[in-house]
């Protein structure tokens, strides 16, 4: 299968073949041509599964075949933060390169209003935006959306999540009823699936990946602590991995990603913080940083945990498991990409166990439990959750909600295949 095969022009094609594009991922080969007949689509993928190309190559294309219009936006994508805006907005400019017409404005928050301003005051043909300072632009009455064409909404579960339902709403009000609709999202039910039916029309649905797929490229291990201290201590023996090139350091927090990050440094780390109280201009520079391999380490918090996209991330550690277990794909989807192997180590406390066992579920598989030679845990597990291990560990389909349902457990085989009895969890 071939990028000219799907239909698309031959100056995008040409344009793929100079960017090195060789052949089209499972979504781009299913959602490209089914975007160029112009029909609603919702699409459930992955991050790291090639989806911006598969939204963005056939707009640019229709783009290219219809008439823009003379003033306003002809396409408006809606991502939940900034660096997946920008991560859209350099894609987008890198696949129309040399076609002059077409131009592309990311408006996010964090960033300057004078030059958003500046560019919003001419016709767009792709805006790519945040829904919180979209809505700045157009109670100022700074553009006008009634020209839109194309919607397209980028990894609208997070958006929800973040609390955008009701400007996603407000700015579906103001474009024309006449247009077409690309959603894309991990998860295609719950208040994903409420909101498509509220602005979409007969959408044809394309499920690539779920939640409860491998992440084929990427080895799990299940580390457990006693309390913070022992995290560190099982973190900083993770960081002497000749393996280890660059990793990012998920925290649950700000305030712990910045003082996690300041521990590691006076060690000697080259180690970045990102997280949403930094400005723009600090983000782009520490990912800038990261991009030049400049640093090693980044903590984050989950803001980097979509839109980040550097090979040379090879270990997504998780210090502190995320708040709700979807989360967690996101998170270790910054390594294993472009097709080579990473390693995602979420590191647990012991008394943490129930929430372990909810991101099992979720994701369909059990986590490796493994261990290190002298830091090992010495708490063992509650007198609930040892119970939970005895149970065989049983596939079943999780849902949106995180699903609380299943209380089958893998922990007693994992900890038998590691040598030691079920009852008690070691890191």
């Amino acid at each position: 299968m071939s990028f000219s095969s799907l239909g698309l022009a031959p100056a995008l094609v040409s344009r793929l073949d100079s960017l090195g594009y060789q052949e089209p991922t499972p979504v781009q080969t299913a959602a490209i041509p089914q975007a160029l007949d112009g029909v609603d689509l919702m699409v459930s993928a992955q991050t790291g599964s090639g989806k911006t190309a598969a939204f963005m190559l056939p707009t640019l294309h229709r783009l290219l075949h219809q008439p823009a219009p003379q003033n306003g936006v002809a396409v408006l994508v809606l991502t939940p933060t900034r660096e997946l805006a920008q991560q859209v907005g350099q894609a987008t400019q890198s696949y129309s390169k040399g076609k002059h017409r077409l131009t592309t404005a990311v408006v996010v928050g964090g960033t300057p209003y004078r030059a958003q301003i500046r560019a919003l005051a001419q016709p767009v043909d792709v805006l790519v935006a945040t829904p919180g300072r979209l809505m700045d632009h157009l109670q100022a009455g700074r553009l006008s959306l009634d020209q839109v064409q194309t919607l397209i909404l980028d990894e609208a579960d997070r958006m929800l999540d973040m609390g955008f339902i009701n400007d996603i709403r407000r700015i579906v009000a103001q474009l024309p009823k006449q247009r077409q609709n690309l959603l894309f999202s991990a998860t295609l039910d719950g208040t994903v699936a409420k909101l498509a039916a509220e602005m979409m029309h007969n959408p044809k649905t394309i499920t690539i990946a779920t939640a409860q797929q491998n992440h084929e490229h990427i080895t799990q291990s299940l580390l457990y602590a006693d309390d913070r201290a022992h995290k560190m201590q099982l973190l900083q023996h993770l960081l002497q991995d000749s393996q280890l090139n660059q990793a990012i350091i998920f925290t649950a927090t700000k305030r712990g990603a910045d003082r996690l990050a300041r521990q590691l440094s006076r060690q000697g780390l080259p180690t970045g913080a990102l997280h949403g109280d930094m400005n723009q201009r600090q983000r782009t520079r520490t990912l800038a940083q990261l991009q030049q391999g400049r640093l090693r380490l980044l903590v984050a918090t989950d803001v980097a945990a979509r839109g980040i996209d550097v090979p040379g991330i090879s270990h997504a550690i998780n210090f502190d498991l995320p708040m709700h277990a979807e989360d967690y794909t996101h998170r270790i989807g910054r390594t294993g990409r472009a097709s080579k192997h990473g390693q995602a180590i979420p590191l647990a406390e012991v008394d943490e166990h129930d929430k372990a066992r909810r991101i099992e579920r979720f994701i369909g598989q059990p986590i490796p439990v493994n261990s290190i030679d002298g830091l090992e845990a010495t708490k063992e597990i509650s007198v609930r959750a040892k119970r939970q291990a005895k149970r065989p560990y049983k596939r079943r389909p999780a849902t949106f909600k995180g699903a609380r349902k299943p209380r089958t457990s893998h922990h007693g085989q994992a900890a038998k295949r590691s040598g030691r009895s079920g009852a008690r969890a070691r890191s």
